[in-house]
Order: structure tokens, then sequence, then C-alpha cells
């Protein structure tokens, strides 16, 4: 199959959402399929074309950014030759340009599978809700559109007003997980690269520095970890300078962080060997989000498939891999006092748990499990279609 996958966002960005889809687009290619991806050239330095031997990428000019979201042009000519070209279109939501185009895939006659990753909030200002308020209406009417809504878990979907009310539409489908298994010497690398001394416990937040990842609190849960393991220390993976639309956010926590000294460290953005390493040093990892922009959290399944338990916030579909896994805690949201009693008592349990557990996560999550889902609906649709 010809299978044409949009988003707004895709890498070298890095975000849940197009991690998610760069997972989703090659395990489908690895399946025999052509891969296209359609989305933004949201830095001028980005090619527009990239021919790669498993996904094929196409970018498009960005004219103006609106908080998180762009505004192209160009994309509507882009859409239909490429539409016209595939068998199927899968569009990753939240996207501005979501209705648009849905409504060429129909007019094309080709089917079109809406995979609803979050909710979305906008921050303050009237620019920004009538962007939020614009986008919404934009994956309304995509929604009434498309043939098939995918989502991570029905717990989120049920407690969702937009996919609530699309659950006649809707299929579960995980998400696709999968780190490189690393060695001692893999270990030993990340510790000699990034100064990772003997000190413990490690927490690990792995996340960019935005609003909805609720980062204040974990701040303020510090000093009361701190008096039952006054050597623990955080350490923040992923980009926390350049967050588009997240520069307010920025310089309101970073001051907060500095009080810490050096029971806080960023490491930036590394790769997935990296990632490994990281999460497999850890004691505990942190998830302490706020809202319903987060569904999911992939980074924790990640954590749990190297033997590191987690914590996490009470909201929708992201408490579901704690619960169904049992590897770690879950605790309210926007709670730090609870939040550091969930770390203290989660430490500790990463020496007690059962390696069966790990593998079946693992496989449950495995991409190709993922893609496999995926192509039983797109061969579905197509032979539907005719």
């Amino acid at each position: 199959m010809k299978i044409l996958i949009v988003l707004t966002y895709y890498q070298p960005y890095t975000s849940g959402l197009t991690i998610y889809a760069i997972r989703q687009a090659e395990a489908l290619a690895i399946l025999g399929h052509q891969v296209t991806v359609l989305t933004s050239q949201y830095d001028s330095y980005l090619p527009k074309y990239e021919d790669g031997s498993d996904v094929k990428i196409v970018r498009v000019p960005v004219s103006l950014k609106i908080s998180k979201g762009v505004l192209m042009p160009q994309l509507p000519i882009k859409a239909w030759k490429l539409i016209g070209q595939s068998d199927v279109v899968n569009l990753h939501v939240p996207q501005f340009d979501a209705s648009i185009l849905a409504f060429i895939a129909k007019w094309r006659n080709k089917p079109v599978v809406m995979t609803y990753h979050c909710d979305i909030q906008m921050p303050t200002g009237l620019v920004n809700q009538f962007a939020g308020w614009i986008s919404g209406i934009s994956h309304q009417l995509a929604a009434m559109m498309s043939d098939v809504i995918v989502h991570n878990t029905l717990d989120f979907a049920e407690h969702s007003k937009f996919l609530r009310k699309y659950l006649d539409k809707l299929v579960v489908i995980q998400p696709p997980v999968r780190l490189p298994r690393v060695e001692k010497g893999d270990i030993d690398a990340f510790r000699e690269k990034h100064h990772v001394g003997d000190q413990r416990p490690i927490i690990g937040m792995v996340s960019r520095l935005a609003t909805e990842k609720g980062v204040e609190f974990l701040v303020e849960a510090m000093p009361r970890v701190l008096k039952t393991f006054a050597e623990s220390h955080v350490i923040f993976v992923g980009e926390f300078l350049n967050v588009p639309g997240e520069q307010a956010y920025r310089e309101k926590i970073l001051p907060l962080i500095e009080e810490l000294g050096e029971r806080w460290r960023f490491l930036g953005v590394i790769s997935d060997i990296e990632l490994a390493a990281f999460l497999s040093l850890c004691d505990v990892l942190v998830l302490p989000s706020i809202n319903s922009t987060e569904s999911f959290g992939m980074v924790q399944v990640e954590a749990m498939t190297c033997g590191t338990p987690v914590v996490a916030t009470d909201l929708p579909g992201v408490r579901q891999p704690v619960l169904s896994s049992g590897m770690g805690k879950i605790v309210p949201r926007m709670d730090a006092p609870a939040l550091s009693k969930g770390i203290i008592d989660v430490i500790g349990m990463k020496n007690d748990l059962d390696s069966n557990v790990i593998e079946g996560i693992v496989d449950q999550y495995a991409p190709e499990t993922v893609a496999r889902a995926y192509e039983s609906i797109y061969k579905g649709l197509v032979e539907k279609n005719g």
C-alpha cells in the first residue's frame, strides 16, 4: 500500500507525537509499504524533500507560527498531489490543517484514519485562544470525515470531550515503544560523557520543558524527597531551551529550578542508545503531567522496558501503563506532597521487579505490533473503498 502520514512536526523535532509517528512510519515501511510523511518545514535549514530508503519526507514551508501551530499556505497544493498518489491517509491530530486534509482526501475518494493524540489547551491571549478555537473546529470536521479514529486507550477516549463523541469510530491501538538494549559498556559510556557519578537515587524526567508537563510540581516535591534521600537528584532529559510557545513558562520555571542547585541537571536531547542507558540508571521516572494534553506518556513505557518503575499522575490514559503493569505508583495531579511521597515509596522498587513482566511490556508495545494493527485497518478501508 501507499500510505500518506500527515502531521505538523516530524524529525528532527522531538515530542511524544513525533516519536510515535516516526516509529509507526518506519515499522510500516519494514512491512513493505510505501510510506510518505507530509509535514512542516518548521525550520528553514531543513530540506524540503528527503527520499530515504524507508520513508519519504515532504516538508512544506511555514509562513507564520502561532504558539505551537504553523500556517502553511502551500499545504493544500502539496496535499492534493500526494493524497492522489496514496491509498490511505493517516492524519495525526492535533493539527491545524486537519479538516482541509480530510476534505481533500474525501474529494479524491481516499479513506482517512485519524490518530488522535491529545486534547489541546492553548496559552492565554486573544490570538492563542482564537487559534485554539479554529483548531478545535478543524479537528471536529476532520473527525466527522474520518473513517476510523485511533487512540491509545479507551480510558482517555471516554473522558475526552472530543473523543467521546466518536466512540463508534474508535479503535484502540497501543503506542509504539522501542529502545535499543544496552550493555554495561553503554551505561559506562553514558556516565562518562554526561559526568553522572554514583550519587543515588537518580530521579529521571524525560520531556520538553512545557506547561502541561507539570515540572514545577517536581521542583516543589524535591525538598521533601531530599529529607529522606539526601543524595537524590533530578536529571532532566529533553529540550528545555527552545520549545515552541513555551518561552514564558521557561522564564517562570528556571529560577525555581536554579534554587535546587546541583540537585537538578539538564542534559538536553540525547540519542536513543543514551536514553536507554539513562533510563536503566534511573531509580524512578517521574511523569507529573497536569492536563489532557498528555494522554499517555510513552516515556513511562520506555522506562518500564528498561526495568525502571514510574510515578505518574492520575490522568485518564496516563495512568494506564502503571495500573496494568504494577510498575510504579499513581498520584493526584498538581499535588507536590503526594508526588514526593510517591517518589519516596517507589525508590527501591526496582530491585523487586519481575523480568517476565518487563518482557511482556516490550512485546506488547513493539512498533511492529502497532504497525500490523494499523495495516489491518488500512487494508480493510482500502478494500471497502474499492
